[in-house]
């Protein structure tokens, strides 16, 4: 799977590696272009999953903010959940299509 941003392959992973969260794709850390992302100042605490890190999506100019998100330390009752560790898992919307 991909995540696209103005043209731009900002994550990619096979879709067996990435985690389904209400609605949302997570991308494994490592399969993320972290030169698009910047962090927010923008907080946000998730009642289930804990404190979340917002990231704006950047390149030549062009900022898309709190586009891109992830969870440094999930709750362990979230972990248990998901029945998957998504911790620093990156998921992306509005303008960045995931796509297979």
């Amino acid at each position: 799977m991909k995540a696209v941003w103005n043209d731009h392959v900002i994550a990619e992973a096979d879709k067996d590696k990435l985690i389904y969260i209400e609605g949302n794709w997570y991308f494994p850390p490592d399969s993320v272009k972290q030169e698009y992302l910047t962090k927010s100042p923008t907080p946000y605490t998730c009642p289930w999953k804990g404190v979340c890190q917002y990231f704006n999506v950047e390149k030549d100019g062009s900022v898309s903010k709190d586009n891109a998100w992830t969870y440094p330390e999930p709750k362990p009752t979230a972990i248990d959940i998901v029945k998957k560790n998504f911790a620093n898992y990156v998921a992306f919307w509005r303008d960045v299509k995931v796509t297979e």
